[in-house]
């Protein structure tokens, strides 16, 4: 079956399965990124989730230049700096589009408050995980419904965990293609892009924060530190996540004994 032939897919293992992925693999990777982007489009219900960073920033400039059919959507973890809060509207504004935002069941955050206490994910790695799993996981699973692919800014040079990141890949937990357009290019690359296209970037980026998330668990990095040094700074695993690229049964997203909660969107 030729890649070039296929037509927009349902979601199924079958459909989207190990064959697909060696060949769009293959495929993206003589792609420039506006053609990587256009065809990612054409597969299916495609999803980019957003964190605002430069990346992704990069990302959501091309999509409104080529005018892609994705959604683009964010999580608002209710912990975000406000330069993070600010540069959403901004990107709204700059692209005439709309970013969806999804944040955390109030029922998720409550559980894990009494459970660990406001700020408990500083004390145990186990309580950092329980702590993305109810601002984070959760409502990545609802942006993430009824999508056939899974679009992503990570790229190799951000961390030694992400050191082999494919263009494309099947996640089997979420049952989608994962696609990450961005996995084979450099930091100084996308730097260049984003001054040439004028491309709206927080202002956090030139004070020392490459990677942002949260602001109690991201701070600067120093001077020869990797570009995620400064994300759960407190811990020491060189390869920490907050577990939305790792599978469930890496990750350890929810902490042992933390109240599940189920509550329908509205």
């Amino acid at each position: 079956m030729s890649l070039h032939h296929l037509s927009p897919v349902t979601s199924s293992a079958e459909t989207f399965g190990p064959e697909l992925v060696a060949q769009l693999n293959t495929e993206l990777a003589a792609l420039p990124l506006p053609g990587r982007i256009l065809r990612i489009a054409s597969l299916g219900r495609a999803v980019f989730t957003t964190s605002l960073g430069l990346e992704d920033q990069v990302l959501t400039s091309i999509i409104a230049a080529t005018q892609a059919e994705m959604r683009i959507v964010t999580l608002d973890t209710g912990r975000l700096f406000a330069e993070t809060t600010k540069l959403i509207a901004d990107t709204e504004a700059h692209y005439d589009l709309s970013i969806e935002v999804f944040k955390p069941w109030k029922e998720e955050v409550d559980g894990f408050v009494s459970l660990y206490g406001m700020n408990g994910f500083y004390d145990s790695v186990e309580a950092r995980h329980a702590c993305c799993h109810a601002r984070k996981l959760q409502p990545l699973g609802r942006a993430l419904e009824n999508a056939d692919l899974w679009v992503t800014g990570l790229r190799r040079g951000q961390s030694g965990n992400r050191a082999n990141a494919p263009l494309a890949e099947w996640d089997v937990d979420r049952g989608l293609l994962k696609i990450n357009p961005l996995a084979d290019q450099s930091l100084e690359t996308l730097r260049a892009r984003a001054k040439s296209d004028d491309v709206p970037v927080s202002p956090l980026h030139t004070k020392g924060y490459p990677s942002i998330g949260c602001e109690p668990c991201t701070r600067a990095i120093k001077q020869g530190e990797p570009e995620r040094a400064g994300r759960w700074w407190w811990e020491q695993d060189e390869r920490r996540e907050c577990g939305l690229h790792l599978s469930a049964s890496v990750s350890g997203s929810r902490a042992q004994g933390q109240p599940k909660v189920t509550a329908s969107a509205s």
